[in-house]
């Protein structure tokens, strides 16, 4: 099993689908990787074609309990007097990409690059421009301070 570091870089969306008809969306973005998740900041104002240029990283395992791993990207309308609104999301599947840096022993990328947006009855609802690279662990220590874990002691 290899252990590395999946990062996600989120650039922007077009064409996203209004839910507000009165206001100009707030679009964030909710990142998932199996059990960990990540939320971009508020594109306030922005409205269907938001820019977020924001980094998000992810431990991850090669391979893992899930057979095909994936990034689901949950796009939502930030609301201050009622809940958040879905907009719809997308799914990233990674196994190539992980393959291909376990075989390597260097990182793995997928350039930036447009998915499309899907709403709860599989329509069209825009796109979003996601960049990924998987780099597998090579060193214990930069691991650790990666994420601020416990590091064993050299005595």
């Amino acid at each position: 099993m290899t252990i590395g570091i999946l990062e996600v870089n989120l650039v922007d969306a077009h064409g996203l689908s209004r839910t507000d008809f009165f206001n100009k969306i707030d679009p964030y973005v909710l990142i998932q990787y199996i059990s960990q998740e990540h939320k971009t900041s508020i594109a306030k104002g922005q409205g269907s074609n938001p820019k977020w240029n924001e980094n998000f990283k992810f431990r991850v395992e090669y391979p893992g309990a899930d057979k095909q791993p994936k990034l689901v990207l949950k796009i939502m309308d930030h609301d201050t007097f009622s809940s958040d609104d879905y907009l719809g999301q997308t799914t990233i599947y990674l196994k190539t990409l992980m393959e291909q840096g376990v075989e390597n022993g260097s990182a793995a990328q997928l350039h930036p690059q447009k998915y499309r947006v899907v709403g709860d009855s599989k329509n069209y609802c825009g796109d979003i421009q996601v960049g990924v690279t998987f780099t597998p662990r090579v060193d214990t220590q930069t691991y650790a301070q990666e994420f601020g874990g416990w590091k064993e002691s050299q005595w």
